[in-house]
């Protein structure tokens, strides 16, 4: 049965690179059906179209870093990956990024925990081929820079759970207390508990939010 694999990127030469790698006997001469997006937009509409053709998408290759579908709050590639897990339970997730923070790291694990999850800057044309074919054979795979980043973690010996993670994030990149309950499902009073423990770890209770985010940068985190 020849696969179906949807490959979104916003570099149109990336999403054929990747292509061209794959249909080159990956496989075992078993060219697959290759869907290729360049957004979130048009990647919603690709899944959705192969939905109500009840027609499966056995592989997904997704870059983090897309433009957004703001009309559905899909964000980024780790928006559609969530997605994807709901939409198609048998579907291999490989997600492919030049961020390797270790609280974004973090947060993707433990929210889709991807059959692959490769840091651009360790796969060569090489290794991307096996790479896909291990995952397709039921493996699992994590490049050697997404590796340290959770090693990090560890070595700090810091173990938040996703929400966590998110409220760092979200801080990080200018979002209001006030304002994060429109992005993680806990009431206002669960985020704020769990902010004054996130300052409690690292600035043993005191300071403010750019003292926290200041902090988090030193140690490596964001």
């Amino acid at each position: 049965m020849k696969l179906t694999i949807l490959i979104v990127d916003d570099h149109p030469m990336t999403v054929d690179s990747y292509s061209n790698l794959l249909s080159d006997n990956a496989f075992q001469k078993n060219t697959p059906k290759f869907i290729k997006s360049y957004n979130c937009q048009d990647a919603y509409n690709q899944i959705f179209f192969y939905l109500k053709q009840n027609t499966a998408i056995d592989l997904v290759l997704l870059d983090i870093s897309l433009p957004p579908y703001k009309e559905f709050n899909i964000e980024n590639g780790i928006d559609l990956a969530s997605l994807i897990r709901k939409k198609f339970t048998n579907c291999k997730i490989v997600l492919l990024t030049m961020h390797s923070e270790p609280l974004t790291v973090d947060t993707i694990i433990k929210e889709i925990n991807p059959e692959g999850f490769v840091s651009k800057s360790d796969i060569n044309f090489e290794l991307f081929p096996i790479i896909c074919k291990k995952i397709m054979d039921g493996g699992t795979f994590r490049s050697q820079t997404i590796l340290e980043s959770q090693r990090e973690l560890f070595k700090k010996n810091i173990n938040w759970d996703k929400h966590d993670s998110q409220i760092l994030i979200l801080i990080s990149q200018g979002t209001k207390t006030v304002n994060l309950p429109d992005y993680i499902p806990l009431s206002m009073s669960a985020i704020e508990k769990r902010k004054a423990n996130i300052k409690e770890q690292l600035l043993m209770g005191k300071g403010s939010d750019r003292d926290l985010i200041a902090k988090a940068k030193k140690l490596g985190l964001l």
